[in-house]
């Protein structure tokens, strides 16, 4: 039992370095939605077309390579990073460029009554757009960045591949030492699931609140 404990204390540290991934990589994937979400709504064809560019190459290639890429070929151009750091930086890009499709079309989904009242109220663009259609916008956005947040959560499982003690390398580490699959796998499949309902109740409590305090922005 004393053996087991010792065990199951490697898996909780790996608990620890996957919520630090998954809380990293979730802000660098939240300011990448946004700067592409709206790069794609601009009116400049430059912003547009980089914009365009980094969503469709991060969602048309693995995960995987990009997280070997970012941690074995960065260091060839002069560019080192320690696992933790290759994989927040794989992580929070390839999950980023899923959710900046999610701000563009929230932020078509508005209604065009919003876009002329704003025009009527004399507001610049860049003024509608954070005072009255972001807002409007961002819980429309919740639940989507709720399920992105999840997925990237399942996803920090791949930089057990570079040596970076996660949940996934300290259960195969358990898994090697004692010969045992089930214990230790089963362990952190329920710790994944808690870990995403967590999420999933921190998203849906953001959105109620954010639902009450809504009435006061729409025009």
């Amino acid at each position: 039992m004393t053996q087991w404990s010792g065990y199951f204390g490697l898996i909780l540290q790996g608990a620890l370095v996957t919520i630090e991934l998954t809380l990293m990589g979730s802000v660098l994937a939240l300011v990448m939605a946004f700067l592409a979400g709206l790069g794609r709504l601009s009116r400049f064809f430059a912003i547009r077309a980089l914009a365009t560019a980094y969503i469709e190459f991060f969602r048309g290639t693995s995960i995987f390579v990009q997280l070997f890429w970012a941690y074995f070929v960065l260091p060839f151009i002069g560019i080192s990073l320690t696992p933790l750091q290759a994989g927040v930086l794989a992580l929070g890009l390839n999950v980023g460029a899923y959710a900046a499709e999610v701000v563009r079309g929230a932020i078509q989904s508005i209604g065009r009554e919003q876009y002329e009242a704003c025009t009527a109220l004399n507001l610049g663009r860049w003024q509608a757009m954070r005072h009255i259609i972001l807002p409007q916008a961002l819980l429309v956005m919740l639940p989507t960045f709720g399920n992105n947040a999840i997925e990237l959560l399942k996803a920090t499982a791949v930089v057990s591949l570079i040596s970076l003690a996660d949940l996934t390398f300290q259960a195969q580490v358990v898994r090697s030492q004692t010969g045992n699959t089930l214990v230790p796998f089963t362990t952190i499949l329920i710790i994944y699931f808690g870990l995403a309902l967590i999420i999933s109740w921190g998203v849906r409590s953001l959105e109620r609140r954010m639902a009450r305090g809504l009435d006061g922005v729409r025009v």
